[in-house]
């Protein structure tokens, strides 16, 4: 029902003469491809490299790829948008893909070193990651020695570095929860996914084992949240995407997903349900009451998701191009807002799948596989509403945030 709709994005040349300009066109185009190969990825248990290889010939991955680098520096909406189309295709590629077109918005707030060290010889370079601060460490001349297991790396298969989380102590014996970035040569990948949704992703675990990390490869967290902080943010003064907290663009592929997924059920469930007759009645199916009440209230609840995210994307949009940071209240509206579009896109795409009948539950019928992909989305720990609603709650009694429920931004 959305097939048709066309993007308009602005031009924006890179250093190599690549342009946004036809990007959504050009992810469109490849879809074909990428769903006929969703059930072998499921198998696979990871994202084949041909999905990477036609994902990258598309220039998406330059999307939030600083311009001197190559990239685009394009808009969220613009990145959203192709996102959900890829997830309407396959989840787990959209999932394993985004996020590592979303860890060079991250890069780019780390010292132009680290920068050079990733992009100069080869902008293709991605990055997977596992911020949890599960590594434990030393501190070393210049940096720390980095040592554990990160799980849930998703796409680490195809990327060329990785992301980690660890809390380093400060001079005042702090924790200060910090993000190191560690070239692939320095880990190995333990093949642990198995997993019952987003089976493609290939979230498997990054191990390290006592690698020194630098510290032009750390950031603290909290200074790529607030302005001006970032060590990396000075070298893009005029930037009219940079100049924005990094987690609202890493948890953006969360609520495109879900949308991506919700929009495809709903197609699949109307085309099925137009011409279905009971097996032992023969009644059509798609006349009868409670049939048209699941559609029509699945309908709304997409339409619904799809509005609310489109305004926050355009409201992010909006603060990185005035190189604005969220206010506070403006923070829990961008965390919480996706999260509640994911809930909405859950519950519509459980309610037409309650209703599609045991023929969904097989393998081969992407139906199930969409189900399945829908509710770990809505898992996830930033897309949890129970913490997301208290956060809104707490927002509009005037209290201060939480951080046990949901920080922001």
């Amino acid at each position: 029902m959305y097939s048709n709709q066309v993007v308009d994005f602005p031009s924006r040349t890179s250093a190599t003469g690549q342009t946004a300009n036809g990007l959504y066109e050009r992810v469109c185009a490849i879809l074909p491809e990428l769903e006929a190969r969703a059930s072998q990825t499921e198998k696979n248990r990871a994202v084949p490299a041909e999905n990477i290889q036609l994902l990258k010939s598309t220039g998406l991955h330059r999307i939030f790829l600083p311009i001197s680098y190559g990239g685009y520096e394009a808009s969220l909406p613009e990145f959203a948008q192709c996102l959900v189309k890829i997830a309407s295709a396959c989840a787990s590629t959209a999932w394993a893909f985004g996020l590592m077109c979303t860890h060079n918005y991250l890069l780019a707030h780390y010292p132009k070193q680290l920068q050079d060290e990733v992009w100069a010889d080869d902008p293709n370079c991605t990055a997977s990651s596992s911020i949890a601060p599960l590594g434990h460490y030393e501190e070393a001349e210049g940096g720390i020695v980095l040592s554990g297991t990160f799980g849930w790396s998703s796409g680490c298969d195809h990327t060329e570095w990785a992301v980690l989380g660890v809390n380093r102590r400060n001079a005042q014996g702090q924790a200060i929860y910090s993000l190191a970035v560690v070239p692939s040569c320095d880990y190995s990948i333990k093949d642990d996914w198995h997993c019952m949704a987003m089976s493609g992703s290939g979230s498997k675990s990054i191990v390290v084992d006592k690698v020194f990390v630098p510290n032009h490869r750390i950031q603290a967290i909290d200074d790529m949240l607030y302005e001006g902080r970032s060590a990396g943010i000075a070298l893009y003064p005029d930037s009219t995407l940079f100049h924005s907290p990094y987690r609202p663009y890493f948890a953006s592929i969360f609520a495109a997903v879900g949308l991506g997924i919700a929009e495809k059920a709903l197609a699949l469930f109307i085309d099925k349900n137009r011409n279905r007759k009971r097996a032992y009645s023969g009644i059509l199916v798609g006349t009868l009451p409670p049939m048209l009440l699941r559609i029509g209230e699945s309908t709304h609840q997409i339409k619904a998701a799809r509005a609310l995210m489109e305004q926050s994307w355009q409201d992010h949009r909006h603060h990185a191009e005035q190189q604005i940071y969220p206010s506070q209240r403006t923070a829990v509206e961008w965390r919480t807002e996706q999260a509640y579009a994911i809930k909405m896109c859950t519950e519509a795409v459980n309610r037409l799948f309650a209703a599609s009948g045991g023929s969904a539950w097989l393998e081969h019928n992407p139906m199930q596989r969409l189900f399945r992909d829908v509710n770990i989305t809505a898992a996830h720990a930033y897309t949890d509403y129970d913490l997301c609603s208290q956060a809104m709650g707490r927002e509009q009694m005037g209290l201060p945030p939480d951080p046990m429920t949901a920080p922001a931004p």
